[in-house]
């Protein structure tokens, strides 16, 4: 009998979501004669039993287009918005999944679809991820679908910024898409050529990069590029960060609610104060070098449009070695790329963790070589 697989695309969009569906679908069906059904907007599709059949027609000419066919959400399957309220819908999403007789259902998406996913595992559904970020923080895996298409975009805004920093000798402070990590941010800076590139992994020190910008002020050079993840840090703020951190654990240890309730509060503040720090940074620098300066956020512009030709590539590579894995029966893991390759890693590995930049990482290596500040 042939097999049924579902398919969902959860958290934010990324380019190359469409890619990976049609390689799932096209393969599912040519391949292996499997039948194919697609759930709107995430686990909240999947809890509401929003379906589209994806056979021919509906798999036709996606290969380039951004976003994702299917719609998507952010919605957990055990604490999804109700009525004004939080309810935990497994139940639900996995009767559904039994009524549809799916043999296997496939989650696109970034480390929350990970956990979400493992939890769907652990209450013994068939399930196969794959793994989709522009911000290449997911485990286990080389890169990410939608990372590259992302690092080519804020390339490409790096060098347009160049010509207005230089004709106006200007500091531009360019804010790059990551999360809490620094991959893209320090991809695109040194692509673009940027001259200070500040990431989470590496703590900052405002002085040290006016510094490094006076320094090329004296050489000659009237202008620079500040390329900063919007998760980057000052050494004070990810010390008071660091800090709350272990008083919530602390709290934890010793069960004492009012302590974890205090250190809880004051850790989502200053998580909070991260999206206002690249503002902060862009009046520093313009007090300590006395040159104009000015602050551009890309945004979201980093996650749509036409997907690159390394991101079809890969979400073809992973989808097809997906529906591979499906007809072999192997479940409850992430089709992760290795190489020019791809490999089932079990889900248990990739849940709740998070891919940093190592500090011996190459790029950082070639930054620090080429003269750029990472400014510590």
């Amino acid at each position: 009998m042939a097999k049924y697989i579902g398919i969902l695309t959860a958290g934010g969009d990324s380019p190359g979501l469409n890619a990976a569906i049609r390689a799932i679908g096209k393969s599912a069906i040519g391949t292996y004669g499997m039948r194919v059904i697609g759930f709107r907007d995430g686990f909240r599709g999947l809890m509401e039993n929003r379906t589209v059949r994806l056979e021919g027609a509906a798999l036709s000419g996606i290969l380039t287009l951004g976003g994702t066919i299917l719609g998507t959400s952010r919605d957990k399957p055990h604490k999804m918005p109700m009525g004004g309220k939080y309810m935990d819908m497994t139940d639900v999403i996995v009767d559904n999944y039994h009524t549809h007789h799916l043999d296997a259902l496939v989650c696109l998406g970034g480390g929350g679809t990970q956990k979400n996913a493992f939890r769907l595992a652990q209450k013994g559904l068939n399930i196969v991820t794959l793994p989709k970020t522009i911000d290449n923080d997911v485990a286990m895996t080389d890169v990410s679908f939608g990372f590259d298409t992302a690092l080519s975009i804020a390339t490409e805004a790096i060098d347009r910024l160049h010509s207005t920093a230089h004709s106006h000798h200007r500091i531009i402070v360019v804010e790059i898409m990551g999360h809490n990590v620094g991959w893209l941010a320090l991809g695109a800076g040194i692509a673009g050529g940027a001259d200070v590139i500040l990431i989470p992994e590496i703590p900052y020190d405002v002085n040290v990069v006016a510094e490094a910008i006076r320094r090329r002020v004296h050489g000659g050079k009237n202008f620079s590029i500040v390329a900063v993840s919007e998760g980057a840090m000052s050494r004070e703020d990810a010390q008071a960060l660091e800090e709350a951190r272990r008083a919530k654990e602390k709290a934890e240890k010793n069960g004492d609610k009012k302590a974890r309730k205090k250190a809880a509060e004051r850790l989502k503040a200053l998580e909070a104060q991260r999206g206002q720090s690249t503002q902060q940074l862009t009046h520093q620098l313009e007090a300590l070098t006395g040159l104009e300066t000015r602050l551009t956020i890309l945004g979201h512009v980093q996650r749509g449009g036409t997907p690159s030709a390394a991101d079809r590539l890969l979400a073809t590579r992973l989808g097809t070695a997906c529906t591979a894995l499906i007809n072999e029966g192997v479940y409850g893991v992430m089709v992760a790329a290795r190489g020019d390759g791809a490999e089932p890693v079990p889900l248990e590995q990739v849940a709740g963790k998070r891919k940093t930049v190592p500090l011996d990482h190459p790029w950082i290596e070639s930054a620090r070589r080429v003269g750029v500040s990472l400014g510590d």
